[in-house]
């Protein structure tokens, strides 16, 4: 299905965003979702319906929108409020003072107040007064309703009261309430724009042009120029422009802001290599094997943007409130007035009421889970954890068992030489050598770990396969044979023989990865039970599983790759929430059967889009950081939702009730909305 992003401004609040989705999802097959902390609304279509279409649907909603370059790299928009706040705080101050303090006050100050405040209202204000009216316009209320209806009657029943020389002034609270909520809104702003900093930070690591080989001559040229099988030159400093092969040179890359790995990975000839890294040091060629859009960086950004223009289901009940919120609390502001007027008390009954209206402002509430998606969801980027959907937040949550695939996943899936065992007056070293030299015309796996160990290669003569038995070959002047001898000890063995008789054997693995068994031990800390899931007999499953501290009891060996999703299913029928890690093929459907899929980034890209998780490493390790940093995202997003509920269920009744200032009222209203988006951005100091 099409989709499009849209950049939207003039929203102020929840319930505009909720407009502005009811409004979109009102058009025939539109599936909208709006995202107000980062302005945008991420929507599917059919393809009748064109951009044209989805903007008139927000303006007539009373908005403004416009299409989204790159919904990525979009900056969260900063609100032009410096000129505003400057000025109108200038213009408070001495409004505030003369009216609070009585023994500054002389003959003709009340017309002083008047003059400094009108600015202030009028002009510092204007931005309420305008959304207000819009919305107005279109059968809407918003928080800006509730901040222009009470700034404008403070102002107009105070200037009321100068020009007919009696009554109470409130020229202070009109002052206050607009210098307060200007103030809160920078502050929103500017936190809005650091909760997205690690998504921009992944964008900007994309190199701008390239030097490409063509006809033997460097050109440079635009990364939106590159194609695939073109040879890119990267000197020391550069970034690589695309994923690609080294074809020729050797340095260190530095991939840190792509994998949060810390220590610069080695590559030369042969060696892929991704979008995006640092090289530290020599020249090399890569040549390009994925472009654009296709490239590791563009699928990380797009996931993250996606992510963080979705929606968790703990938001919809603040949805649903939202979308209530402002005509209630008008509601409750002509209750309170009429309530106080029938008590007799008009001044009382004009001071709660504008306090009703300013200190209800639904801000946080809309503020509290986007925020948060925000910072987590850019925080995993940087740590190498790609979250698809916010809801895998929520699906985090009583995680018991993780589900490991063996291949790949704890191990490297790349056979090793483990030992070479030469038999009595054999050399350990010749027995190797001569194995490599047979083995080097080979492209068996098994042939590739033995030429890998060995220190020299000699040249082969008159080399014979015989699938399923071994290779042979002339080497050093005798006929050498490799002969596949089956598994122990849950290793594979090959025997080397010449001259009619066994000279050694040589053991080979699947080694383990040197960090499985510490991220094992970091899951049995949190309590989490790791269970090995493998189709590989049981004596290597269980080799791997001793390797790395996982019980006996908890390994399943032997299993189909169609049976590995009933394994699953299995653990979920005894009650347990189940995690699933997995990087092939064969795992995609075990990992869209758990309760969350997390793909490994090195796997294949069916995994990768089963997955819930993407873990941009092949380090194990990410596994439990994933974890932890789910469960702190989800527990930050209840906290702000706690305190965004918890501070309009107390603050309105005691602004009815006429205990609270309009101006405290105005100063709590902007405060609420910052420490939501503050607290969010506690998670910027997860660690692994």
């Amino acid at each position: 299905m099409p989709t499009t992003d849209l950049e939207l401004r003039g929203m102020s609040c929840a319930s505009c965003a909720a407009r502005v989705e009811r409004g979109l999802n009102e058009l025939d097959g539109v599936r909208a979702t709006v995202n107000f902390a980062v302005e945008r609304a991420h929507v599917e279509h059919g393809p009748t319906v064109s951009a044209r279409d989805l903007i008139r649907a927000v303006e007539s909603a009373g908005y403004q929108a416009s299409v989204s370059r790159d919904p990525a790299a979009d900056d969260v928009p900063a609100a032009a409020l410096p000129a505003r706040l400057i000025g109108s705080a200038a213009l408070a101050i001495p409004v505030v003072a003369l009216s609070m303090v009585t023994g500054w006050q002389f003959p003709g100050w009340q017309w002083l107040v008047l003059a400094l405040t009108t600015p202030i209202v009028a002009w510092a204000g204007y931005p309420f007064h305008r959304a207000a009216l819009a919305g107005a316009r279109h059968g809407a209320s918003t928080m800006d309703t509730l901040v222009s209806l009470g700034t404008l009657a403070a102002y107009l029943w105070s200037a009321a009261a100068v020009l007919t020389g009696s009554g109470r002034l409130y020229f202070e609270v009109a002052a206050a309430v607009t210098v307060f909520l200007l103030a809160g809104r920078y502050a929103e702003s500017r936190a809005k724009r650091a909760a997205g900093a690690a998504l921009r930070a992944l964008l900007r690591l994309g190199a701008k042009d390239a030097a490409v080989l063509r006809d033997g001559a460097e050109v440079r040229v635009p990364v939106a120029e590159l194609h695939v099988g073109d040879v890119v030159v990267v000197r020391p400093g550069e970034r690589v422009a695309t994923d690609g092969v080294v074809v020729e040179g050797a340095s260190a890359l530095d991939t840190s802001a792509l994998t949060g790995e810390p220590v610069p990975v080695d590559v030369g000839p042969g060696d892929d290599v991704l979008g995006g890294a640092v090289n530290t040091y020599g020249r090399v060629l890569v040549r390009a094997v994925k472009v654009g859009a296709d490239t590791q960086l563009a699928r990380m950004a797009k996931l993250v943007a996606d992510a963080q223009n979705g929606r968790a289901s703990v938001q919809r009940l603040a949805d649903r409130v939202s979308a209530v919120f402002v005509p209630a609390v008008l509601a409750i502001a002509a209750a309170t007035l009429a309530g106080w007027l029938l008590a007799g008390e008009p001044a009382a009954a004009f001071t709660a009421a504008v306090a009703v209206l300013i200190i209800a402002c639904p801000c946080a509430l809309g503020l509290a889970t986007p925020t948060a998606i925000l910072v987590g969801t850019g925080c995993g980027a940087q740590l190498g954890i790609l979250i698809k959907d916010p809801q895998v937040l929520e699906a985090v949550h009583g995680i018991d068992t993780v589900v490991l695939d063996k291949t790949g996943t704890v191990t490297t899936g790349v056979m090793t030489v483990d030992a070479v065992e030469p038999a009595a007056g054999e050399d350990a070293d010749t027995v190797l050598a001569r194995a490599a030299a047979v083995e080097s015309a080979s492209e068996h796996p098994v042939a590739a770990a033995i030429v890998a160990a060995a220190a020299n290669v000699g040249p082969v003569a008159n080399f014979v396969n015989d699938p399923g038995t071994g290779v042979s070959g002339d080497v050093d002047g005798v006929t050498v044979s490799v002969v596949k001898a089956g598994q122990s000890d849950g290793r594979t063995s090959v025997e080397v023989i010449w001259g009619d008789r066994v000279r050694g054997v040589i053991r080979l693995v699947d080694a383990v990865k040197p960090t499985s068994a510490q991220a094992i031990s970091q899951l049995r800390a949190m309590g989490i039970r790791p269970v090995l899931l493998t189709g590989d007999n049981a004596a290597v499953a269980h080799r791997v599983a001793a390797e790395v501290g996982i019980d006996p009891a908890d390994v399943i060996a032997e299993v189909l790759p169609t049976d590995k999703a009933d394994a699953v299913k299995s653990l979920q029928a005894q009650g347990l929430r189940v995690a699933m890690v997995g990087d092939g093929v064969n795992d995609s459907v075990a990992l869209a059967t758990a309760d969350i899929g997390m793909a490994m980034g090195t796997g294949t890209d069916a995994a990768i889009e089963a997955g819930d998780l993407t873990l941009v490493r092949g380090d194990l390790r990410t596994v439990p950081t994933a974890l932890r940093l789910s469960a702190r995202t989800l527990q930050t997003i209840r906290t702000n939702l706690f305190w965004a509920f918890g501070y309009n269920v107390a603050a309105i009744p005691l602004a009815a009730l006429g205990v609270l200032n309009p101006m405290i009222a105005g100063a709590a209203m902007a405060c609420s909305s910052v420490l939501v988006v503050a607290n969010s951005l506690r998670l910027r100091r997860f660690a692994r």
